[in-house]
């Protein structure tokens, strides 16, 4: 069974790729027939290229950046960002299913901030923060946040009461059913949560970085667009893709290796 596991989950990172690997054949042979369209989405190879030429630069000046810069720095603002959301959500849903007066105080607050879009944020970070990374963890925690917390309040609901019964049973105390039976149980639904959300993450840090920060994915775009460079876009997008398929795996790899509880479940 070990490894028939192991074989599909190989399977569907070829598929995955073969898939990804289609898609850029298919684009550079339609940018080699010609057509009109690739004056405006030129094929992956022209833009890697410039790139190239620009000794892998992006930017003027002082405020240029490298490509693998921006990478780094727009990861770690998405790493942040979701770290103390997930941390954040867990910590306050448990709090708010503590006490039922809580939660009728606390959840309609939190239910109406949900479906505030990250990008909505943007003006109250800039205030609080100014142009910069807390601004742009700022955003991307605002994002996530109160999803996340929803979800561990509902998680926390479905908690079967055999588990706690039994801990009861066995001697624990109200804070170790809390600590050992209920946070385990909600761990791995909130984190499923997170992989879902992490679209939306990056659409934060995109938007963020697009107030005025020097590197960053969000920055290459930017200036692609002041400079009405379609490389420096098409570059950008295609960075971000990549780099939240990228992230996605990294989580399922976590949720997989250190929630390994669920799946027996």
């Amino acid at each position: 069974m070990f490894f028939g596991i192991k074989y599909d989950r190989v399977i569907s990172f070829l598929s995955g790729l073969f898939s990804i690997a289609l898609l850029v054949f298919i684009w550079e042979y339609t940018a080699y027939l010609d057509f009109d369209y690739t004056k405006i989405l030129p094929p992956p190879t022209q833009f890697l290229s410039s790139l190239v030429d620009h000794d892998f630069r992006i930017g003027i000046g002082s405020q240029s950046a490298t490509l693998l810069d921006s990478i780094i720095s727009s990861t770690l603002r998405v790493t942040i960002g979701l770290l103390i959301a997930f941390i954040a959500s867990v910590v306050v849903g448990v709090l708010i299913s503590s006490s039922i007066w809580i939660k009728r105080f606390i959840m309609p607050i939190v239910e109406v901030f949900a479906p505030i879009a990250p990008i909505a944020w943007i003006p109250l970070a800039l205030i609080l923060f100014g142009i910069g990374d807390q601004a742009a963890v700022f955003i991307v925690f605002m994002g996530v946040f109160f999803i996340l917390t929803i979800t561990a309040v509902k998680q926390i609901e479905t908690v079967p009461k055999n588990l706690i019964n039994i801990a009861r049973s066995l001697g624990c105390s109200q804070s170790q059913i809390w600590l050992y039976v209920i946070t385990p149980y909600v761990l791995p639904g909130v984190f499923t949560m997170l992989r879902i959300n992490v679209i939306a993450a990056w659409m934060a840090v995109l938007a963020a970085e697009m107030t005025g920060l020097r590197d960053g994915l969000g920055a290459i775009i930017m200036n692609g667009r002041n400079l009405f460079n379609h490389d420096l876009i098409l570059l950008g997008m295609l960075s971000i893709g990549i780099m939240g398929f990228l992230f996605n795996m990294l989580l399922k790899y976590v949720q997989d290796r250190f929630l390994w509880w669920d799946s027996i479940n």
